[in-house]
């Protein structure tokens, strides 16, 4: 190795040393050259205690290099911490990128390495300033926002500090408050930093994402960033202006800037002042104009910064979503690049639209593309822009084009690819059902999507025409026609077979008079599948077998032999062998009366949404089991697995139903005991003992899982703010049920004590006390007291009638006392008693609604919560949750459809309150404004705050 002769020539060690690693020739021999260098920097900086800062940032800059080869370095960290003392740029340099790359958060340096940079951070030398700003960003960690969360900001608001160090500052804050919100005071600089918009330098598009991030944490403190911004905006767009002319971009003035902009203002709802929305409108219409005018330049860097502000704007304009010459505009712009060559372009003005599709004012426009956008469906190379197609496809579709898209769909499903094969049959199963002004072509819809594209229709999909079904008289003689024409086909594929073994086992006895579709041919039909299909499909085939029995008695014969076959008796499968053991049982011993009424017709199902549109944007969580309180509330088809029992020792017949999923896996919903006869022997300990048969499927649902410890029971009820029944305290001893029912401003709540001991728990008392905030709004009256014992592995029940005087906040408190071996018992509960409960839905056309809306103008009747969204934004669980609460959630009624609107009127014995509700979204910001109008404001700010928290 040459000889360093000079000073001056210190770095050239570097070098030199960087040039043998590129020489060697084997990994052994780079190693081994490594290994000697190591070893040299090791004893230089034990042995020399008098190394000046050169030696130091040589050997610190090697064991850098050698870091980045991929090997460990355990020693040097202080000699880089020394350089950071440095008054040198260079070796102060190379001391903060060493620390930047190899210290980390929870070195034991840390504290001095903290107090190093403060040191700089004060300097009056800006070079020095940045230096340290740039490893407070680079380290980002916890213990660097709580040090420095207070003093980059005054650097940022400094009149001093030069421009270079504000584009630090406001870059290193902006990774502080990402790394640890809660450490920053944002009222604090609000102002100040607001007005930064308002410089003349360029740095300026680092304050432009630091106060976008800050108005997503804070939108009140920083509201009024959106007048300066555009104010900035029109200075740059508009060609009478020179602001910041000298920073373009091939031809296009601040690219980078106007895009910021433009996004920090959809933080916001349109400026209400008319001069600011003017000049915004001005701005917007300038972008439009632009693109429309020759290209000054061929290059593509040119077009990408101009399309870039032009999307940008574009959703600025979705945004606002209320000048409609403007989204006619956007969409007509959108649609020339449909067919751009370009294929972003092309995937991006897809996706735009879909937007635009959702407003009142450009969903016209959007329509008139829709053979431009069936088009790209058949002939695009990139299956992305493919899917946004669909996606288009999906979002303009109503009444009036409805069959032809969906016709379009259907046709493309077949030679889609597999990867959004999956996508546009939900899509294809939504749009049939909510379109579907003829439900015999909602039925063919969906058995021609089984049949194209079977292995991809989920269990929503085959669950959910099932339940139409059975909820349409009209439908059901049609269905059942059609789907045993479709079991007909030599290849059937299995969820058409459970959706035939569904209907059939319902309404067979609709098509059994041609002789074509009799009750025997119904079923030759149906096992001629039956060794084809999976244990689950068996199942389903075989409850539909013991239907048969029911409705066509002519063929019990048929049927009772395959149950009694050997195949089915002794089946490897558990589940099989015993639904054919009970079914032939249950067809042999009982009466043909009794039988009738154990395998009577399904009921109609709730009106429910549809539970595909949850389906549709995320993969559905596995199933839970579904505790016996929910049994009436299942979304999905069930069907009623019934066995009858006989006990001599009370002479009694007893129908068991067991409430059972239609896929018929092995999960038990619930059990209902129905008496058929009885006599007064009968005790509850007989009860006890068939429910102890079911107790290891009759399992709580997974939200139920966690019951609320005593200290934190305060919490308890809210669950129960869109839901009626469940657990409300659970712990080693007792468990609480609670069952509401409401209806105007009167309610009744049951309450289930279980004991959970083999001891008696003794002394057991209930009570309800109302606090002062309670009095006189709320009457209670018991309906019916608990016992004072109850004995262990018992159940005791306590019934409360309730009457709402008028507005009230809070629940009232249920205390309960008992002994359990003599050890006195306390626990106090929230009632799930809330406001909201007295409230009933209120359907209202668009009209309506915003006259209403407009008539609680009133400051004091209207409440108003800007907030971050604490659960991913979903429109149809959000929408779920609105129903849940009482509202009636409006369709149709707000121009974006993203926006949920509900009314409801909160029913009291002394007056009727009404309230409006509009939940508008901001998926981009991940943030949500809720505003309540109420003709009493008490109730507008009480029901904003209990809905702000479940968003």
């Amino acid at each position: 190795m040459p000889t360093v002769s000079s000073r001056g020539d210190a770095m050239r060690g570097l070098a030199v040393f960087i040039s043998d690693i590129r020489n060697c020739k084997s990994k052994e021999a780079e190693s081994k050259r490594i290994n000697k260098e190591l070893a040299n920097i090791r004893s230089k900086f034990k042995g020399d205690k008098t190394l000046d800062g050169y030696s130091k940032k040589k050997y610190v800059c090697k064991l850098l290099f050698i870091f980045l080869l991929g090997h460990d370095i355990d020693f040097g960290h202080m000699e880089a911490v020394n350089l950071l003392s440095s008054n040198k740029y260079t070796e102060k340099q190379i001391g903060y990128l060493f620390i930047s790359v190899l210290v980390s958060s929870n070195s034991d340096l840390m504290k001095l390495i903290i107090q190093n940079i403060k040191n700089d951070i004060s300097s009056p030398k800006p070079v020095h300033v940045n230096l340290a700003l740039h490893c407070i960003a680079n380290i980002g960690s916890v213990e660097m926002s709580e040090a420095f969360g207070q003093e980059v900001p005054k650097l940022l608001v400094s009149a001093h500090a030069s421009a270079s160090v504000k584009q630090s500052a406001a870059l290193c804050l902006l990774r502080l408050i990402r790394t640890l919100p809660e450490a920053m005071t944002y009222a604090e600089w609000a102002s100040r930093v607001i007005h930064l918009l308002n410089d003349q330098h360029m740095w300026l598009t680092a304050a432009t994402s630091l106060i976008h991030t800050l108005s997503q944490l804070s939108p009140g403190d920083y509201k009024g960033c959106v007048s300066l911004a555009v104010s900035r905006l029109s200075r740059i767009v508009t060609s009478t202006y020179t602001d910041l002319q000298d920073y373009t971009y091939y031809f296009v003035p601040a690219p980078w800037l106007s895009v910021k902009l433009l996004r920090l203002l959809q933080c916001y709802p349109v400026p209400e002042e008319p001069a600011v929305r003017g000049r915004l409108v001005e701005c917007l219409e300038t972008i439009l104009n632009k693109c429309q005018e020759p290209p000054k330049s061929k290059k593509v860097q040119h077009s990408n910064s101009k399309n870039a502000v032009l999307f940008e704007a574009i959703n600025l304009i979705i945004h606002i979503d209320s000048e409609p010459n403007l989204l006619v505009r956007a969409c007509n712009q959108l649609g020339q690049f449909l067919q751009h060559r370009e294929t972003n372009l092309r995937y991006l003005a897809l996706e735009s639209m879909c937007l635009l599709a959702g407003s009142e004012f450009s969903a016209d426009a959007v329509k008139k593309h829709r053979e431009t956008v069936i088009n790209a469906l058949k002939t695009e190379r990139d299956v992305s822009v493919r899917q946004r197609a669909v996606d288009l496809l999906y979002a303009m579709c109503d009444k009036t084009n409805s069959e032809e898209i969906v016709a379009e769909m259907l046709a493309y499903l077949k030679k889609a690819d597999y990867a959004i094969r999956e996508e546009m049959v939900l899509k294809v199963a939504i749009l049939s059902e909510k379109y579907a002004s003829d439900y015999t072509w909602y039925v063919d819809t969906i058995l021609k999507l089984i049949r194209v594209a079977g292995d991809y229709v989920s269990e929503e999909v085959w669950h959910r025409v099932i339940q139409i079904v059975i909820n349409r008289d009209d439908a059901q003689g049609y269905a059942a026609k059609t789907v045993f024409e479709n079991l007909q086909a030599p290849a059937c594929h299995e969820n058409m077979v459970k959706v035939g073994g569904y209907i059939l086992g319902e309404f067979g006895n609709l098509i059994a008079g041609d002789e074509r579709s009799s009750p025997l041919v119904q079923f030759n039909l149906l096992h001629s599948k039956f060794h084809l299909c999976t244990p689950s499909t068996r199942a389903l085939l075989l409850s539909t077998y013991i239907k048969f029995i029911n409705l066509f008695p002519e063929i019990k014969p048929t049927i009772q032999n395959v149950l009694q076959n050997n195949n089915q008796l002794r089946n490897a499968d558990v589940e099989l062998q015993q639904r054919a053991l009970e079914y032939s049982q249950l067809s042999s011993i009982t009466s043909q009366d009794v039988l009738a009424t154990v395998l009577e017709e399904m009921p109609p199902f709730p009106e429910r949404e549809s539970s595909i549109l949850a389906k549709l944007k995320k993969k559905k969580p596995a199933s839970v089991q579904v505790s016996l309180q929910q049994l009436y509330h299942r979304p999905f088809p069930t069907m009623s697995l019934v066995f009858t029992y006989f006990d001599c020792a009370f002479n009694l017949f007893l129908k068991i139903v067991v409430i059972v999923d239609v896929n018929f896996s092995q999960r038990i919903f619930g059990v209902k005991i129905v008496i058929l006869s009885t006599n007064d022997n009968v005790t509850s300990s007989f009860f006890s003992t068939v429910m102890d048969a079911f107790d290891d499927v009759l399992t709580l649902p997974a939200d139920l899982g966690e019951s609320p410890s005593t200290e934190s029971t305060e919490h308890a009820n809210r669950p129960f703010m869109f839901k009626n029944s469940g657990v409300l305290f659970e712990n080693a001893l007792i468990q609480v049920g609670v069952k509401c029912e409401f209806k105007e401003q009167y309610g009744r709540v049951g309450l289930f004590f279980g004991n959970k001991t083999g001891n008696q728990l003794q002394n057991f008392a209930a009570a309800v006390s109302l606090g002062p905030e309670h009095q006189g709004k709320i009457n209670v009256a018991t309906q019916k007291e608990p016992p004072s014992q109850i004995d262990g592995g018992a159940q005791v029940q306590h019934f409360i009638n309730l009457e709402c005087i008028s507005m009230f906040s809070g629940s009232p408190n249920l205390q309960l006392r008992y002994q359990h071996s003599s050890a006195p018992q306390q626990v106090t509960l929230k009632l799930p008693v809330i406001i909201n409960k007295f409230m009933e839905g209120v359907d209202m056309n668009s009209g309506d609604f915003f006259s209403r809306w407009k008539q609680l103008g009133q400051p004091t009747q209207e409440t108003q919560k800007i907030f971050q969204a604490r659960h991913p934004i979903d429109t149809e669980a959000a929408r779920t949750k609105l129903t849940g609460f009482g509202m009636c959630a409006l369709t149709n009624v707000d121009p974006n459809p993203e926006n949920l609107v509900g009314s409801g009127i909160i029913k009291t014995k002394t007056s009727q309150i009404g309230c409006l509700l509009r939940l508008e979204p901001n998926k981009q910001a991940k943030m949500y404004r809720l505003t309540v109008r109420s003709s009493v404001g008490e109730a507008a700010a009480l029901i904003c705050s209990m809905l702000e928290e479940h968003f």
